[in-house]
């Protein structure tokens, strides 16, 4: 193993966090005794190139600083790889490694656990979900939360999250269920109305919106959650339940469990660790052992 790791940095995360979170996990990793060497690219593709550049030269880690936006990048990299991955998570939503159990804007802690568990071994091998060539390790969602997201990214004011309350607002004066085929491994297709269906190999999404709340990331599964054909008035109930995840008691909400999914639906986006992957439809499928992480 490469005595030098490689930080991959986003130095825009969480309102500037992510420069300000470098310093603490290098420190840690020096005084480990490893050698450092950063990245920061101009734009995600430059990043993701120097990234993938950085792993082909063999380096002995990639220690992803910054929000989930960082750590989806850094998957694309180190899947499939034997190069493990540590996050010190300083963004906003942080879902990767809250659902994980990872220190969450604490990068001195962050950055010491990743070095102590790369020096000592401490390597935990979990699945990853990939459609098409995009790996995710959360949830890719699908439905009423991915057209909020759609309206959301399309709106230049206001800035920050009160944009996705006020595509919320709207999306909801404009609610109705959506007509899904939902096909499970290669089972019968399920033709279904639904508000969203979410393909969890991690428990949450949105920054702890725990919608796959039982979802395990190293079983082999995807934790599927359909909520069904609510009411707007059922939807406004339910929803903050998610947060707690008690929301899956609910009867209108359904979980399967599956290796591949197939979702259909016409005019839906998708979206995986909260990046466009784009329009239904979309084959996912949980790939065991995709990723080694220190932990």
């Amino acid at each position: 193993m490469s005595s030098e790791i490689t930080l991959f940095v986003n130095p825009t995360a969480g309102r500037g966090r992510g420069a300000h979170a470098a310093q603490p996990a290098a420190s840690a990793f020096r005084a480990a005794g490893f050698s450092v060497r950063t990245v920061v690219g101009t734009d995600a593709p430059d990043a993701l190139a120097r990234l993938r550049a950085a792993v082909r030269e063999g380096t002995g880690a990639v220690i992803a600083v910054g929000g989930d936006g960082m750590v989806s990048l850094a998957l694309q990299a180190v899947a499939g790889t034997l190069v493990p991955l540590g996050v010190v998570a300083v963004g906003t939503g942080n879902d990767f490694a809250r659902s994980l159990d990872l220190p969450v804007r604490d990068p001195e802690r962050a950055g010491r656990l990743a070095a102590g568990a790369l020096k000592e071994g401490r390597i935990r091998e979990i699945d990853l979900g990939r459609a098409g060539a995009t790996w995710y390790g959360t949830v890719l969602c699908s439905g009423f939360d991915s057209r909020v997201n759609d309206r959301g990214n399309r709106m230049r004011i206001p800035a920050g999250r009160f944009k996705y309350d006020l595509a919320m607002v709207a999306e909801l004066a404009a609610f109705r269920p959506f007509p899904y085929r939902i096909t499970l491994d290669d089972g019968p297709v399920i033709e279904t109305e639904a508000t969203l269906v979410a393909v969890g190999n991690g428990s949450s999404y949105g920054g702890g919106m725990r919608i796959c709340a039982d979802a395990v990331p190293d079983d082999g599964l995807f934790d599927v959650v359909v909520v069904g054909d609510c009411s707007r008035a059922t939807l406004l109930k339910v929803f903050p339940r998610v947060y707690k995840g008690t929301h899956l008691g609910h009867p209108k909400v359904t979980v399967h469990r599956a290796a591949k999914v197939t979702l259909e639906a016409a005019g839906i986006t998708a979206y995986a660790d909260g990046e466009p992957l784009g329009p239904l439809p979309v084959t996912a499928e949980c790939v065991p052992g995709a990723v080694r992480l220190l932990t």
